[in-house]
């Protein structure tokens, strides 16, 4: 199902901004078990994605996304993803948008992806060769401008291969094409820097704030290909894949094992998806 402003429609306007510019936001909800996962931390970012790109917050009401929400998933019996997008509407030819733009809501249902069951295990990646640009304005937020990732992902066809690195233009690891990327060394969890680029999963703060309820203690940095190769465990995330370690990169003669706290997390945050 498709919702466009609350109605069901599969078009938009072709003077949506959000088609001429990818002027707007996304979220990307899991639908598991009937159950809307981690469903008020991806509103949470929406508003803020909201306030950074200047979108109306008094046009973005919750309160009509989650009655979407609501319709869209009330006649599912499967597992789904749930897409939401705010645009800023259609608001004529031109960069400048007018004052009186009222936004584009979009909410939609899609099959949940297949993934092998050995993903959980351990999973195969490579390493991009297209790199993500540092902009601090729209780092940690889900726009629409999302070219990087589709260049990357287009890299590689080879089905073996789960996911791909992406390091910014100076050279320092940040996340997977679709994924964010949490390293272990020592015990303790290290995830990249992600204040000039890339984007803030809500599966990753998920991640650690049940690291840091468990006594594990969490570290975001700076990290570079070097911190990589020497950590002891590696794991990717985001809300629907939850943790896959990865155990190898094609190209790099180094491998990973499943390791205990990777374990241990994904132990942990099944049990707080059971019980929020």
């Amino acid at each position: 199902m498709i919702l466009i402003n609350g109605q069901p429609e599969d078009r938009i306007a072709v003077g949506d901004r959000g088609l001429q510019y990818g002027d707007g936001l996304f979220e990307t909800i899991a639908y598991r078990n009937q159950t809307l996962e981690w469903v008020d931390a991806h509103l949470q970012r929406l508003e803020r994605g909201c306030q950074r790109l200047n979108l109306p917050l008094q046009d973005v009401d919750l309160t009509q996304i989650q009655a979407d929400l609501k319709q869209v998933t009330a006649d599912l019996t499967d597992n789904a993803v749930i897409k939401v997008i705010i645009t800023r509407g259609v608001g004529g030819r031109g960069y400048q948008y007018a004052e009186n733009v009222e936004v584009t809501r979009i909410v939609s249902s899609h099959p949940f992806p297949i993934y092998p069951e050995s993903h959980q295990s351990g999973v195969t990646v490579r390493l991009c060769e297209q790199r993500l640009a540092i902009n601090p304005q729209l780092a940690g937020i889900k726009h629409l401008n999302r070219l990087e990732q589709v260049l990357a992902r287009n890299e590689w066809r080879d089905p073996t291969i789960a996911e791909g690195l992406m390091l910014n233009t100076a050279g320092e690891l940040i996340e997977g094409t679709m994924s964010n990327i949490l390293l272990v060394q020592k015990g303790q969890l290290f995830t990249p820097d992600l204040s000039e680029c890339g984007i803030r999963g809500t599966m990753r703060q998920n991640i650690i704030n049940v690291a840091l309820s468990h006594g594990i203690s969490v570290k975001e940095c700076k990290l570079s290909l070097d911190d990589l190769l020497h950590a002891d465990e590696v794991f990717l995330c985001n809300s629907v894949i939850g943790i896959w370690p990865v155990t190898k990169i094609i190209g790099i003669d180094k491998t990973w094992i499943h390791g205990l706290v990777t374990q241990k997390l994904q132990h942990w945050l099944s049990q707080a998806i059971m019980h929020p």
